[in-house]
């Protein structure tokens, strides 16, 4: 079992800077990619960014490229998301998600808001 554990949401205006972490644990598994979600009110669930175990490949969907950045740091067993310029647009529920070779795993969510 893998517990994910997010923090770094919360209330920021717009232009502002926020840096999300998901930090594992529990059993020790090797995951084989790392990503972000977010959920907006009255959305459905979208990606955000992904990112290879190795680091070596990123995924950013098109309304944050340019502004967001993911990361990963291996010993600590976290991944990140730092988010820059951000906007309104941007308010949602974020949730981390790891996926490991025989298992996924979510966080329970982050809430950031983006006011104007």
């Amino acid at each position: 079992q893998v517990q994910l554990v997010e923090s770094g949401g919360g209330v920021v205006q717009a232009g502002d800077s926020l840096r999300l972490s998901c930090a594992a644990s529990g059993r020790s598994f090797t995951p084989l990619a790392m990503a972000w979600f977010r959920q907006a009110p009255g959305n459905e669930i979208e990606s955000v960014a992904a990112i290879s175990f190795m680091g070596a490949n990123t995924y950013f969907a098109d309304s944050v490229k340019g502004r967001f950045t993911i990361s990963r740091d291996g010993a600590k067993n976290t991944v990140y998301l730092q988010m820059n310029s951000l906007k309104p647009d941007d308010t949602a529920v974020y949730y981390c998600y790891v996926r490991y070779p025989n298992m996924d795993s979510w966080g329970r969510g982050t809430l950031v808001t983006v006011s104007s």
